[in-house]
């Protein structure tokens, strides 16, 4: 695993590379961003940006959601998927704000993740985004990219939260989920377009590429490549070959 000075220098690269890093779930406030990331779940961020407007709304606060049905709600949240599980998950969350926080989302990881459908990523992303908390959201592209890199070594979202944190100033986690997000999603997918990454020098997933490749084989395919005939090469060059000629006949002088 990369120490923490090169894992800053990796992670310097990459926000370079993704200068606009952010969360994609659009939100104005607390409660929206907590409702939008609950929805997220199994679903993209395009598809839930495309369903919340309606349902902030009609449901701009913790209190007005809170005295909803789930009849009422599921039309609104269909396309994001799951959508009766969702409905309850946010009808709970919502009546669980109004009784034990006046209807407002707590900035403390603790009450956070006792909210239904509310797990440490979820919280991380409200507390990170909205609240002004130091926190570092791992989804399946940080554990990926960062395994990948080897700035993290763990398949535990906890403990590569862990090891991330403990490399970073608290006042970079938030960002540094970010980019490393937009990465996964833009250059480090589960097929990597590694000709497009800025640290690619520095990451241990090509090294190990690289490593497994034969010594010597592009050499080796060049030597064994068939040679070009003369009448090809002419042909390449988009010159008459021999034989063309000779069928046209000797040119007239002027």
């Amino acid at each position: 695993m990369k120490t923490p000075t090169h894992t800053r220098h990796i992670l310097h690269a990459l926000e370079a590379q993704h200068p606009g890093a952010d969360t994609e779930l659009a939100y104005r406030n607390p409660f929206e961003l907590l409702v939008a990331t609950i929805l997220s779940a199994q679903s993209t961020d395009r598809g839930v940006n495309l369903a919340t407007p309606e349902l902030f709304r009609r449901y701009p606060t913790a209190h007005a959601l809170a005295r909803a049905a789930p009849g009422e709600i599921e039309p609104l949240i269909h396309s994001t998927g799951f959508f009766r599980a969702k409905a309850k998950a946010l009808l709970d969350m919502a009546r669980a704000l109004v009784d034990r926080h006046g209807g407002d989302v707590p900035a403390d990881m603790e009450a956070l993740t006792t909210l239904r459908g509310v797990g440490r990523k979820t919280a991380s992303v409200v507390l990170g985004h909205a609240l002004g908390v130091p926190a570092l959201p791992v989804d399946r592209h940080v554990l990926r990219v960062a395994n990948r890199i080897g700035i993290a070594d763990s398949d535990d979202p906890a403990v590569v939260e862990a090891q991330l944190c403990a490399a970073l100033l608290d006042s970079r986690w938030t960002r540094a989920s970010d980019v490393l997000i937009f990465h996964g999603r833009r250059v480090c997918k589960p097929t990597p377009l590694c000709d497009l990454c800025a640290v690619r020098d520095d990451c241990d997933y090509v090294r190990t590429l690289e490593a497994a490749r034969p010594r010597g084989s592009a050499a080796r395919r060049r030597r064994s490549a068939p040679r070009r005939s003369a009448r090809g090469r002419a042909v390449k060059a988009g010159r008459p070959t021999a034989r063309a000629a000779a069928r046209k006949g000797p040119r007239k002088r002027r």
